[in-house]
Formats: structure tokens, sequence, C-alpha cells
């Protein structure tokens, strides 16, 4: 995703249009393999082995190539940073296509 290092945008402490640094904000800490409810942790308990029906650990039909995903865009958090008060505005969860039109609020 392009978007430009700078942007003039309203600082609502300043109370007027002021330069802001953009940065792009990372989602966070991804959660573990073995926690309570992964598929994982499940198949190491021993689940869906053995002589039967499966349940839930069942083979499954084929994904067809239509159904895989549905998005086309992911969302960005973008955190503005006022040049003049250094204070920070935090956008949470902007689809990228639309940053140009949204760098302008």
């Amino acid at each position: 995703m392009k978007i430009p290092k700078t942007t003039k945008r309203y600082c609502p402490y300043c109370n007027k249009r002021t330069d802001q640094k953009i940065k792009l904000v990372s989602a966070g800490a991804k959660r573990g393999t073995l926690t309570r409810g992964s598929i994982s942790r499940a198949k190491k308990r021993g689940l869906g082995r053995g002589i039967g029906n499966k349940g839930k650990w069942g083979s499954k039909p084929a994904v067809s190539k239509f159904k895989r995903k549905s998005k086309t865009t992911k969302k960005t958090n973008i955190m503005y940073t006022c040049q003049v008060c250094k204070k920070s505005k935090y956008r949470q969860g902007r689809r990228n296509k639309r940053a140009g039109k949204q760098l302008q609020e």
C-alpha cells in the first residue's frame, strides 16, 4: 500500500490544519498455535484419530477457487502525528484502496 510520508490534515488538538506524519501501525501479536480451542492442540490431544466418524475433524470437500477469498483489499491502521503539537491521532481499520481519499479528511 502506497501512502505519502506526510499530509496536511485537521488536528483536533491544535484546532487547525497542520502537517502530519503518517505511520502504519501493525496489527499486534498473533495468537499462539496451542491456545485453547485451536485445531493443532486438538490434534496433539489425539482427537480426529482412530476408527469411525471423525465428526468435526473428518475429511472436508475441497474449497473451490471462487470461494477461497472474498476480500480484495486489506484494512490498515494509520497513526497521524501532528508536527506542531506532536500529538497522535489513531485511525483504525481503513481499507487501503481508499487511503488516498481518506487522507484529505
